[in-house]
């Protein structure tokens, strides 16, 4: 709760601000939703720090900035959320703008799957099936592809 009607006020326009920069972000109007959204993430916004992660890892709206877009996707990721834990795990699953560490990438992806993603658990089910970054694990993989909502019969062998 805000002590002063000023600071409810602050609250209500960066609450604004951020639904405007993810509806511009939504609507792929990207050099609008980083004039909205940068400012936020800069204050620390998990919201604001992985959608501008997006768009400095792919370049849109703005220049891609590999470095800046991993700083700015473990900052979101480091307060919890889910998206951020998927994409950093998925760029250290491939060593896109990190080094590959698979351990980091299947740490990562298991809080963003106990966040309620569950395209997390059936991407480890897959890379446990598939044993090609991992050493092939089919009880593993079979754990990630119930917790995803799958019947692991249909995938795992």
């Amino acid at each position: 709760m805000s002590d002063t009607p000023n600071d409810d006020r602050a609250a209500d326009e960066q609450a604004m601000q951020l639904g405007s920069g993810i509806a511009a972000f939504e609507s792929r109007e990207f050099r609008r939703a980083w004039q909205l959204l940068q400012p936020l993430a800069e204050a620390g916004s998990a919201d604001a720090l992985y959608r501008c992660a997006v768009m400095a890892q792919n370049g849109l709206g703005v220049v891609p900035r590999v470095d800046d877009a991993v700083a700015m996707m473990q900052a979101a990721a480091d307060q919890g959320m889910g998206l951020a834990c998927h994409s950093l795990g998925v760029m250290y699953l491939y060593g896109e703008g990190v080094s590959a560490d698979v351990e980091q990438a299947v740490t990562l992806l298991e809080r963003a799957g106990a966040e309620g993603l569950a395209g997390s658990w059936s991407t480890l089910g897959m890379i446990f099936n598939d044993g090609q970054l991992v050493e092939r694990d089919a009880a593993r993989a079979r754990e990630y592809f119930e917790r995803a909502g799958f019947d692991p019969d249909e995938f795992v062998q």
